[in-house]
């Protein structure tokens, strides 16, 4: 078996291991078995995610490939994620908790989903999981088929597994795989100070 290839981030400054060599790889491994520890681990990293006044405005989904619910949130998703996900071990919808059950709004509600789900990724990948963030799905698809409340709001889907042959995988794949991984300089986005 050919393993996708380790794809570490070129930094411009050192930074931690777990985070340069994460990068969201379509090229899943359909046949290993869930970690479960390493899920509840992940699970578990996502829960003490720092948030506004400890409201913890987040939620998730956790879709096991074989489920009804994994079915569930395959059939959201659009496009070209279609194409590659059913090889993920995990398919997990991120849901933010936009207000609370009075109707208080949770301004901050977003940004701190997005740090449960950086918490959760950088957790799964430390425990030699990988992930991959989806921003392409129907939404109001996932909200109907898991009865969500409206002040419930599902922000992102993330592929979880383990990582897959790259020479089992489609020329489409293996293209976007192996392309460079870019960022924009720090330079350029810090706009005062350093």
């Amino acid at each position: 078996m050919t393993i996708a290839h380790a794809n570490p981030a070129q930094t411009e400054a050192p930074i931690l291991d777990v985070l340069a060599e994460r990068w969201s790889t379509r090229v899943f491994d359909a046949e290993a078995p869930l970690d479960e520890a390493a899920i509840q681990s992940a699970l578990e990293a996502a829960r003490w995610t720092p948030s506004a006044n400890n409201t913890q405005p987040w939620r998730f989904i956790v879709a096991r490939r074989g489920t009804a619910e994994f079915q569930a949130v395959h059939d959201a998703l659009r496009g070209f994620n279609q194409s590659w996900t059913t090889a993920a071990s995990l398919l997990v919808v991120f849901v933010a908790e936009t207000e609370t059950a009075d109707g208080t709004p949770l301004r901050m509600a977003a940004y701190d989903l997005g740090q449960a789900a950086a918490h959760f990724t950088v957790q799964a990948h430390a425990s030699g999981l990988h992930t991959h963030q989806m921003g392409g799905f129907d939404a109001d698809a996932i909200s109907a088929k898991f009865s969500l409340e409206s002040r419930f709001a599902p922000l992102t889907v993330m592929a979880v597994g383990a990582l897959g042959d790259i020479a089992e995988a489609t020329e489409e794949l293996r293209e976007r795989e192996l392309a460079p991984r870019t960022r924009h300089a720090v330079k350029d986005l810090v706009l005062a100070g350093v």
